[in-house]
């Protein structure tokens, strides 16, 4: 029963901060795509680990990073008017890359599979 409550509470204050980073964050330093794929919130919820995914070059990626981490006192306050709980967890940002990740490990098995096509002609 808690594991799901918790389920709902991740994924409430994930929607909430993809709102709020595409409404209402106005920092400029932020150029790169992002997606938040996952919030992870501490039983006594007290800590939040959002991680989001930035698509773009490195340099707009570090400076978008950088201005996320800048704006969780932010985040943090308009999670506590939209969402109901009985504390509001502090945001702590984190990189995911799982994505391009994932996009490499495809790219390498293409790879293999066009070799080998090559290969058996």
């Amino acid at each position: 029963m808690a594991k799901y409550r918790n389920n709902r509470i991740n994924e409430e204050i994930r929607k909430e901060i993809s709102n709020i980073i595409r409404d209402d964050i106005k920092d400029p330093r932020i150029s790169a795509m992002i997606s938040v794929t996952r919030v992870d919130v501490t039983k006594d919820l007290r800590y939040a680990k959002v991680y989001v995914s930035l698509f773009g070059n490195d340099e707009s990626k570090k400076n978008t990073l950088d201005a996320l981490r800048s704006s969780s006192g932010f985040i943090r306050r308009e999670i506590g008017h939209r969402v109901n709980l009985r504390y509001t967890p502090e945001i702590l940002v984190e990189l995911d890359n799982s994505i391009e990740q994932g996009m490499h490990i495809d790219a390498l098995l293409h790879q293999i599979k066009e070799k080998e096509h090559h290969d058996n002609e």
